[in-house]
């Protein structure tokens, strides 16, 4: 049986607070993306709230520190004139591990950084600017979680789960919204429809109040019919999925034959090296190959 015995944590204990200067990009971050209005969003937020999120960095040979994640919010922090940044150390300096396993601003860590922004003292009117939009909206948003139990959130804290979801688990006792979210984990599925289609076969001693929406669970036409229809909407996606996988597949193994032999030209190599150094990078690693040089 498996056990947590030798499996460490990914980030060193406490924060540590470095000097902007000794921070080094591992990507770079395209003109489109400093005009989009993300980056005036983020912008905004860190002006009228400060940074919510620290960055993730790993040390490098020299002494310096690779950016892991937060190429952007350190770039506002620059343009704000600040010289120094608190960040996460990380044990891993592998980009692509830690982003693959963090789903950026979900709902549930919209209202979490809502909330610390809050216990931090910033006024909703603030948070709200910085955010862009109403106040109505914000407190919606600071609300999302009342009515959900722990274990849940921390189920589904990482989903794109619409707020349809959390309106429907509200609706049940925390013992039926865990197997409901254990459900929808297990399905890969936060939709409104298939919460709403386990509201529906959920029994009335689970439930918060006895007033439904749907059927109760004893008038088995109506439960069935609406886990059928969740059944068919699955059964659909799995089959567009199938069918457009081996094609995928094909259009990868011929790009990367592509980017192979583009590596082998050197004209090619010499320019990436000198101009393209990050996406010359991607490619050796997309291709297998390290360390590749220009004749």
């Amino acid at each position: 049986m498996p056990t947590n015995e030798g499996v460490g944590a990914g980030f060193h204990p406490e924060g540590l607070r470095v000097p902007i200067r000794d921070l080094i990009p591992t990507r770079k971050v395209s003109s489109q993306v400093y005009q989009s209005r993300k980056y005036a969003q983020i912008a905004a937020s860190i002006r009228e709230v400060g940074l919510v999120e620290p960055p993730v960095i790993a040390p490098d040979e020299d002494g310096s520190y690779l950016i892991v994640d937060g190429h952007i919010r350190i770039n506002v922090l620059r343009e704000l004139g600040e010289s120094e940044v608190e960040c996460l150390l990380a044990k891993d300096d592998e980009a692509f591990t830690y982003n693959k396993r963090v789903n950026r601003l979900t709902l549930v860590q919209e209202h979490l950084m809502i909330r610390q922004a809050i216990r931090r003292g910033a006024s909703e009117a603030k948070i709200a600017a910085a955010l862009s939009m109403d106040l109505t909206t914000l407190r919606q948003r600071n609300r999302l979680l009342d009515g959900i139990c722990p274990e849940v959130v921390e189920l589904i804290k990482d989903a794109n789960a619409p707020r349809a979801v959390f309106r429907v688990l509200k609706r049940m006792k925390p013992v039926r919204q865990i197997e409901a979210a254990g459900l929808m984990v297990d399905l890969g599925k936060f939709s409104g429809r298939y919460a709403e289609a386990l509201l529906a076969a959920t029994p009335d001693e689970q439930l918060v109040s006895h007033r439904r929406k749907y059927p109760p669970p004893g008038n088995g036409l109506a439960r069935l019919a609406l886990l059928e229809g969740e059944a068919r909407s699955l059964e659909a996606q799995y089959r567009a999925v199938e069918e457009s996988y081996g094609q995928v597949q094909l259009d990868l193994v011929v790009a990367k034959a592509y980017a192979a032999r583009l590596l082998q030209n050197a004209e090619v190599l010499r320019c990436m090296a000198g101009y393209h150094i990050d996406l010359l990078a991607g490619l050796q690693s997309i291709c297998g190959r390290n360390g590749v040089e220009p004749n």
